[in-house]
This record gives structure tokens, C-alpha cells and sequence, in this order.
């Protein structure tokens, strides 16, 4: 079957591309970061190349109604100056048939933002608070209903389907999940999605050893299924940021008014054990950059990580807790990175998570596999200039957790069933 588009023949071909445009706007709708948009364009331009035309389509923000401030109007000009081609707009996904249909070789359409439309997420909308169960199961079977038609129309407009935004593989929504039932035969995958899928793969499936996954961010109840799902899989579990906390209170430890979670302590004590059972090793910091108050300008303090005072809490990694994860970063032939080490929004209390996306650029020179993904390790590698010196940079946060805790993701399901 069908699955990636080097193979396919685009010449006189209408594709329709599910990419993932939902860049940072300012307040006068200029794009901040259009990273999303240039990471798409080897898969728009290898359609073009091939004598195909393209058809696109993507979000923007959460809209709950047609709203100007999310429309993909502003960014036309931009998506034209990044194929290199004048770039036309559809303002209704819905009733685009005639632009679609006037689509010469080499020519491009963008629609709409799809969530424009409660039919994209297949969720309704406008229902009142105190709606019955028999009214929201009556709302929820309209949209389902109206869904199909919705991507039914979508499908109509070109001869083959191409999904290069794994930023929204994991959901189940019409234009990622089910408009390729349409596609039987000529459904694909984009050089985005490719990557992302090879990247995961090269991890969880196909690691060279040791392989080390390193779980950072605030609370252990937003990773608790990575944490189990990689315990059975990894060499060394390295646990910073907020998250670690927890793990340092079930072991008996004094953690201040660190970050923690007292309900999820049993579930710590079982990731603990399993660890030891299966002989992986799980290194917590040693001890902690700590405070008295959330804030940059905050004294700083350092204390053993299992005795950190009722009135401090705990901020960053310290630098001897860096130079453990190095020591085992560095003995490495495969990285996994997702979540900060401490509080990376906070200038003086980043040090940790930037050491750590340093240590990956040192780990990648030596030869290394190394997957960052997460919006703030994403970013610590940005900031330190290492986005092009780690193997890849993951453009789905939430997508590529899911696809961590071993879920089947909708949108790449659909391209492979």
C-alpha cells in the first residue's frame, strides 16, 4: 500500500495536504515562528515538483466559531513566499469545489482554518450548561452525522491524500483520521511525518543501547503512562523537573514546598520497583537549586535533594545532579528528551535544562541517536542554537507523548490501515 509520496506519481494529480500551520501570531497577525510552515514545505513542494497541485489544510488556535482573529488569511503571504508560488484562499473549507476544481499543475489553494467548523473535531458546540444527557447525546449524534458530509466535501476536491501534520496525528478528527477512508489507494504520508514516525521508531522499536530516556516537566500525573510504558524499554530512566519530586517524598525524602503530588507516591513506588526489578537504572537529581518565592530574581540556595527545608522549594537541577545525567548521557548510543530539568521559563533557574540539551549536541557528535520533543526542550535546543546538532527535533508535543506511552495514534493509523 501506499504510505510515503517519493513513490507516487503527482503529475496531473490533485493532493489534498493535512499540515500543521498553527504558528504564533502577534498582535497585527504577523507569524513569530514559522517553523511549522517551513518544516512543511519539502512534502507541498515535492507535489508541485511531480506536476501535481496542492490543496492545504490546517487549524489555527482553538476557535469555538468563525472568528477573524484565527484566520489562515494572515499567513497566505508567507506560505507564498515559502513555496516560492502565489498562493490562493478558500475562505470556506466548505464550499471551495469550484476553486479546487479551476486548480492548474503547479498552482496551490488554501482553505480556511478547519476548526472554523464544530464537524473538524466532531465535538458540538453552544450547548447550554444546564443541557440534559438526552440533549447533548441528540447534539453529539448531529455533528457525528454532519461530519461525514463535512469530510466527505474535504475528500472531494482533490485525487490523493497526503497527512504531514504529526503536531495532530493524535486525534481523531476529520481531516487527519477520517477523510483517508476516502483514499483508499492513494494515501500517504509527508517527508514530516516520515521523519517523525522513523524518529519515534528509532526508539521504541529499533534503539541501539544503552538507551537513556530523560522525563522532565512539573507534575508526574501529565507523564505517568510515558514513565510506565518506558520503564519496561530503557537502560536509564532520568527524572528532573517538578516531576521528581514526588519520586524523592515516596523514598522517605523531605522535599520542602517543592512541586509533588502525595496521591501519585504509590505510583512512584511501582515505577521505582519495576526498575529495579528489570535492572533499569533511575537517577533523580542528587540535590536541587532551591527558593523561597517563584521568582527569577529569588535568592538561590542548594540542598540535598531529600532535604529541602518546609520554606524552600525546589527550582533546578544542580550542578552536581548535571554531571551525573552527562556521565550517562554521554555513555549512550540512543537519547529520548521530553521535559525541562527545572523552571525553564525563569532565566536563572534554566542552567539545568540548557546543560541538558548541550549534553545531547555532545552525545549526537559522538555519534548518538538523540529525539527531542516537548515545547520547552524543543526550545532549550533552539535557544542554544543545537536544533540542527541533535538527530531530530520532534514537532509534536502532545502527538509524540502518546506515541511514547505506546498508543496507536489515529492519524497514522489511518494511513496505514
Amino acid at each position: 500500500m501506499q504510505q510515503y509520496i517519493d513513490s507516487y506519481d503527482f503529475n496531473g494529480k490533485k493532493a489534498i495536504v493535512r499540515v500543521d500551520f498553527n504558528v504564533p501570531l502577534d498582535e497585527n497577525f504577523n507569524i513569530t515562528d514559522d517553523t511549522r510552515i517551513r518544516r512543511a514545505i519539502p512534502t507541498l513542494k515535492k507535489v508541485l515538483a511531480g506536476g501535481g497541485s496542492l490543496i492545504i489544510m490546517s487549524h489555527l488556535g482553538r476557535p469555538k466559531k468563525v472568528d477573524p482573529k484565527f484566520s489562515l488569511g494572515h499567513i497566505v503571504g508567507r506560505v507564498s513566499e515559502c513555496l516560492g508560488v502565489p498562493v490562493q484562499f478558500a475562505d470556506d473549507c466548505q464550499k471551495a469545489a469550484a476553486q479546487a476544481a479551476a486548480l492548474k499543475p503547479g498552482e496551490v489553494l488554501l482553505l480556511e482554518n478547519l476548526r472554523y467548523y464544530a464537524e473538524e473535531e466532531g465535538k458540538p458546540r453552544g450547548l447550554a450548561e444546564d443541557a440534559s444527557d438526552d440533549e447533548k447525546k441528540a447534539a453529539k449524534a448531529a455533528v457525528k452525522a454532519s461530519q461525514k458530509e463535512f469530510t466527505k466535501t474535504l475528500a472531494s476536491y482533490a485525487d490523493c491524500y497526503i497527512n504531514d501534520a504529526f503536531g495532530t496525528a493524535h486525534r481523531a478528527h476529520a481531516s487527519t483520521a477520517l477523510i483517508a477512508e476516502y483514499f483508499p489507494n492513494d494515501k500517504m504520508f509527508g517527508y514530516l511525518m516520515e521523519g517523525e514516525i522513523k524518529a519515534i521508531d528509532n526508539v521504541l522499536k529499533n534503539a541501539q543501547r544503552p538507551l537513556t530516556a530523560i522525563i522532565g516537566g512539573s507534575k508526574v500525573s501529565s507523564k505517568l503512562a510515558v514513565l510506565k510504558n518506558l520503564v519496561g524499554k530503557v537502560d536509564n530512566l532520568i527524572i528532573g523537573g517538578g516531576m521528581g519530586y514526588t519520586f524523592v517524598k515516596a523514598q522517605g525524602g523531605n522535599v520542602g514546598n517543592s512541586l509533588h503530588e502525595d496521591e501519585l507516591i504509590p505510583d512512584a513506588l511501582e515505577i521505582l520497583k519495576e526498575a529495579k526489578e528489570k535492572g533499569v537504572n533511575v537517577s533523580l537529581s542528587v540535590a536541587a537549586v532551591c527558593a523561597q518565592e517563584f521568582s527569577n530574581d529569588a535568592p538561590r540556595k542548594v540542598f540535598p535533594i531529600d532535604q529541602i527545608p518546609e520554606d524552600w522549594e525546589g527550582m533546578d537541577a544542580s550542578d552536581a545532579s548535571l554531571e551525573n545525567w552527562k556521565k550517562i548521557i554521554l555513555a549512550s548510543k540512543t537519547v529520548l528528551w521530553n521535559g525541562p530539568v527545572g523552571v525553564f521559563e525563569l532565566p536563572n533557574f534554566a542552567k539545568g535544562t540548557l546543560q541538558i540539551a548541550e549534553d545531547l549536541a555532545e552525545a549526537t557528535k559522538l555519534g548518538a541517536y538523540t529525539l527531542v520533543g516537548g515545547g520547552d526542550s524543543v526550545a532549550a535546543v533552539t535557544k542554544m542554537g543545537y536544533s540542527d546538532k541533535v538527530s531530530y527535533v520532534s514537532t509534536g508535543g502532545g502527538a509524540m507523548l502518546e506515541a511514547i506511552e505506546g498508543k496507536i495514534l489515529p492519524g497514522i493509523a489511518a494511513i496505514q490501515e
